[in-house]
């Protein structure tokens, strides 16, 4: 039976405390609320850095039965490699621990730069490198770098299916064609809003749907209005006519905080519960000097720093790394530092 989960992208931003998350709840509780209220969260710290296996066994542990997790893949892949020799980090991520997550392992995201192109070669050649399935995921995964060999987690729990989507944020994957490759390999294209900053697609490419809502009027800054919740609902409805399973994220975290608020109206006008989600949450409050999402430095979703690469992996990475403006701000950063949402990463 098709499921429709709805949630938000990463979980630890101080600008939540006194907001959504009661000022006197532990940090490290964090997770343990939200996944309470809501039954699927974005992990966002995999995407700065490679996380450890104890990190995803934690994650696992600190979340209820049947919740599920989304994981963002490496930025090295998509923005510093940018799909090129990548068949080792994609080993890495796969080793990192993601198998720790067992059954609430969702949907792995893979979301690319506004600088980088459409190349049709180029990402056949990555969709045949990704597991449909963990028993696929652990032959990749063994083939881990040896600066792995003491950190590496290649055991799925059991053989389960694993899903991919793709987001883009350029006009040139507009081309059919780039439809056409995800439907060959049951990738989905993410349906995206992104306040007509980059391209939106409604094409369904998979047998799911997974989508990221990062503002309608604002990007990441502004709230859905009951209108605009509205019109994506209807479309949900649609979608569930045909027995999709749908995954929907809030990601309009700054400023207002509205993401969680955002998720919970989002199901109740579904129709869906989950745990406390049925309780009226209270409305948004603005906390003085919070204005900017600012993930703490702390463990978490917000990330570890990994154990040094190699030198040569990282000559290669500052090789690779585009010197563009627009660009500048995807460079790599330390894990466990600020995330500058300028660069609009997320």
């Amino acid at each position: 039976m098709a499921t429709t989960r709805v949630g938000i992208s990463g979980w630890r931003y101080d600008p939540w405390r006194g907001s959504f998350y009661p000022d006197d709840l532990p940090q490290r509780n964090e997770l343990k609320y939200a996944s309470a209220r809501l039954p699927i969260i974005e992990i966002n710290g995999s995407f700065y850095s490679l996380q450890k296996p104890q990190s995803y066994a934690s994650w696992y542990a600190d979340t209820p039965e049947n919740f599920i997790f989304s994981v963002k893949g490496p930025k090295f892949i998509t923005h510093v490699r940018r799909l090129k020799d990548v068949e080792s980090p994609v080993a890495n991520f796969l080793a990192s621990g993601i198998f720790n997550l067992k059954e609430k392992l969702g949907p792995i995201l893979w979301q690319f730069p506004p600088f980088m192109k459409y190349d049709p070669e180029r990402f056949e050649t990555f969709f045949k490198l990704l597991p449909h399935d963990t028993e696929q995921a652990a032959l990749c995964a063994a083939k881990h770098d040896d600066w792995m060999k003491d950190r590496a987690q290649i055991q799925p729990y059991a053989k389960r299916p694993m899903r991919h989507a793709v987001e883009i944020r350029n006009e040139s994957f507009m081309d059919p064609s780039f439809a056409e490759l995800l439907h060959k390999y049951n990738v989905a294209f993410v349906v995206a809003e992104t306040a007509r900053k980059w391209p939106t697609t409604l094409e369904i490419t998979a047998d799911f749907v997974y989508m990221r809502l990062h503002g309608d009027k604002e990007l990441y800054n502004g709230g859905y209005s009951d209108e605009a919740l509205d019109r994506w609902a209807d479309r949900i409805r649609e979608w569930q006519k045909k027995q999709l399973d749908i995954y929907c994220f809030f990601d309009n975290t700054d400023v207002k905080m509205r993401a969680p608020f955002d998720a919970q109206a989002m199901m109740r006008k579904l129709g869906l519960t989950w745990g406390e989600a049925g309780e009226s949450p209270p409305e948004p409050t603005a906390v003085p000097g919070r204005a900017a999402r600012k993930p703490a430095a702390a463990p978490g979703d917000a990330g570890e720093s990994p154990p040094p690469e190699p030198p040569s992996a990282r000559k290669r990475a500052r090789k690779s790394t585009p010197r563009k403006t627009a660009a500048s701000a995807s460079r790599p950063q330390a894990a466990t530092g600020s995330r500058r949402r300028s660069a609009r990463s997320s």
